[in-house]
């Protein structure tokens, strides 16, 4: 009888079991644990201000973070400082912003020496990635095609120094920028080295750009090394120019980010999206606000944060 009994209760608790585990699914509750996306915040909201943006991402639960080459300066010569404030707020060094990359030959040998000492700065900080950008786009004209190749070579030459560092070299499409447009991104893509060079992906720029970012995501699956999970509003009300727009947190414009969710899973993307938002976007607004409205969303989304 007592065995008859185990057995019945063992039973019924794999029953139970078993149901909550098919409830769960269907509403979503284990949709977290089926990516392998791994989210980060970027510093830049906070101005500069780089203490209270570590305090602040980290107080949200988020483990990563993108910090800016402002504080190469105040730090190049102490990282160990710098390196003690991440380890006690438990956050990773994910992504450094290095930067502008000069196609001008004349200063290929700086653009190149300064990429490279920020990338002994962010191994100090026991990171591994550095963001390369370009600002050199011509008011009068859209680039050429030599001009992107140019940006691509150079880029070439700095993340063939840096993965020597063990640092990974990654090119951040930008509006306003070589590689506006993604026809733009795909020359520069195609005439980087990928064993030197990776695509940072920015979701919201390439939309703005005209580009689908969901596309791009399956398009150059074997390029991205990460992604910048951003939002832009355009157009914006009361502006009279239809190709206004600006920075917004997640699910406050008009990036489809549910289908960036979606292509990442579908290449098994296993790698860092770190949440950019250049500023606070309205009055009222703080860095930290933002940060938890676009938290919220992802939660909305299913989307784990650690």
């Amino acid at each position: 009888m007592k065995s008859s009994l185990s057995r019945r209760s063992f039973l019924q608790q794999a029953g139970l079991l078993t149901s909550a585990t098919v409830l769960g699914s269907s509403l979503g509750l284990f949709a977290f644990k089926k990516s392998g996306l791994q989210i980060g915040y970027s510093a830049i909201t906070w101005g500069g201000k780089d203490t209270d943006a570590i305090k602040d991402i980290s107080s949200l639960g988020f483990q990563g973070i993108q910090l800016r080459a402002n504080a190469f300066g105040p730090y190049r010569n102490k990282p160990s400082e710098l390196k003690a404030e991440l380890d006690a707020h438990q956050l990773k060094l994910v992504m450094f912003s290095s930067g502008n990359v000069e196609i001008d030959p004349d200063k290929e040998e700086s653009t190149i020496n300064m990429h490279t000492a920020h990338a002994s700065f962010v191994k100090a900080l026991g990171g591994s990635s550095i963001q390369l950008t370009n600002n050199a786009r011509p008011k009068d004209r859209k680039p050429t095609t030599e001009e992107l190749k140019r940006l691509a070579q150079v880029m070439n030459e700095i993340g063939k120094q840096t993965a020597a560092m063990g640092i990974q070299a990654t090119y951040h499409n930008h509006m306003h920028q070589l590689g506006e447009t993604p026809e733009e991104v795909d020359i520069i893509v195609q005439e980087m080295n990928p064993k030197y060079v990776k695509l940072l992906l920015d979701v919201a720029h390439y939309h703005q750009g005209g580009g689908d970012p969901a596309k791009a995501i399956h398009q150059y699956k074997d390029r991205i090394h990460a992604l910048h999970l951003k939002d832009v509003r355009c157009p914006l009300p009361g502006n009279p120019d239809p190709k206004a727009y600006k920075f917004v947190e997640l699910g406050q414009g008009n990036v489809n980010l549910p289908a960036v969710f979606k292509a990442l899973n579908e290449i098994h993307f296993k790698g860092w999206g770190i949440i950019e938002l250049d500023g606070v976007p309205d009055q009222g607004k703080t860095a930290l606000s933002c940060a938890e409205t676009s938290k919220k969303f992802l939660q909305e989304q299913k989307i784990a944060i650690s």
